[in-house]
């Protein structure tokens, strides 16, 4: 079907490239041979090249100089040798098939460069796509080790304590010396069993939390100032907007990464995180009171930058990270629900 298309077009095309050399002829005889009529010849051969092809714009080419002569010698012009118009036809024929080599060579590489950059997009896009499929699959490896320390490690380490209260209290009962040991055996289970859930709501903290985002934020803030020794303090204004899973994981973990950097890279010794809500969108930020950013750090982008912006456009925000005048950095996150609600492959982003 297709094939009888393109034939009906071709033919339609021959058809329509005759009708315009027969009309510029009679039009070039009317006018007389001492008005240039030349470069409107130019018509149908281009019509021909684009509605047929090269080879028939070259024929037509051939049938627009024989049509030029003989429509100027039927309007009175005279040659008194046959060089003479057989050298005019030779230069004319020769720029109508330089102009038809041109554009043509114009076309294949406007295709070329069409059909580059078609695949240069899907390139673009079918990495995107492996990207965010391998942080996806982080996720879900992390959530994996999250739960697996928070439901089998976790209640093997307290079956463990309770044992060993159990124990304790017998060497206790017994007056056995051992009984100290063992209480301070406890204690160490007991602070194993802390650190377990501690790491468990850091590799999934959004599910594992009641309240989802801003819960797991507040216990980033208290775990990074007991670990680091730091003041990472935490503050939820405005008006709650709700988000996604998705999109409240990415935000968690931008402002893991960010106060990680503050404090591993800045030296920072106190950090804000903040989380509110207004106007129908989140905002995010980081701030801290560290060196601040090198300018090496800012043109080179490293990992963590990348991540965080990565991670960001995954859910339709935006982020940036600036100094502060007065020393620091702040990182900001800004989401819209409404952009974060359609979280989808790269292909829609």
């Amino acid at each position: 079907m297709a094939s009888i298309t393109e034939s009906k077009t071709k033919i339609s095309g021959i058809l329509i490239s005759f009708g315009l050399l027969a009309t510029v002829g009679l039009v070039d005889y009317a006018t007389g041979y001492k008005l240039t009529f030349f470069l409107f010849y130019l018509l149908p051969i281009l019509f021909a090249l684009k509605r047929v092809g090269q080879a028939f714009a070259f024929v037509v080419s051939v049938m627009s100089i024989v049509v030029w002569l003989l429509a100027n010698m039927a309007a009175g012009e005279q040659y008194d040798d046959m060089l003479t118009p057989a050298w005019n036809m030779g230069i004319r024929l020769a720029v109508f098939l330089l102009i038809i080599i041109l554009i043509s060579a114009r076309d294949e590489l406007q295709l070329l460069v069409r059909q580059r950059t078609e695949r240069l997009e899907r390139e673009i896009q079918e990495r995107v796509r492996l990207e965010k499929e391998l942080l996806e699959a982080g996720e879900r490896e992390q959530r994996r080790i999250g739960h697996d320390l928070h439901d089998s490690l976790g209640q093997h380490l307290t079956a463990t304590a309770l044992a060993g209260k159990v124990l304790a209290k017998k060497l206790t009962d017994k007056s056995v010396a051992e009984a100290t040991a063992a209480d301070r055996l406890v204690a160490l289970v007991e602070e194993a069993i802390e650190l377990t859930r501690k790491l468990a709501r850091s590799l999934h903290p959004i599910e594992l939390e009641a309240n989802g985002l801003a819960d797991a934020l507040q216990n980033l803030a208290a775990n990074i100032s007991k670990a680091f020794n730091v003041s990472c303090r935490f503050e939820n204004s405005g008006t709650a907007v709700a988000t996604t899973p998705e999109s409240s994981t990415h935000l968690y973990r931008i402002a893991q990464e960010a106060v990680s950097n503050a404090i591993r890279h800045g030296h920072a010794r106190h950090v804000t995180i903040s989380l509110a809500g207004s106007g129908g969108q989140i905002l995010l930020t980081v701030t801290d009171d560290g060196t601040g950013l090198s300018t090496d750090a800012r043109t080179k982008k490293g990992m963590g930058l990348r991540i965080m912006d990565y991670r960001a456009g995954m859910i339709g925000a935006t982020f940036d990270i600036q100094n502060l005048p007065a020393g620091g950095t702040r990182a900001v996150c800004v989401l819209k629900p409404n952009v974060s609600a359609t979280e989808n492959s790269p292909d829609e982003n």
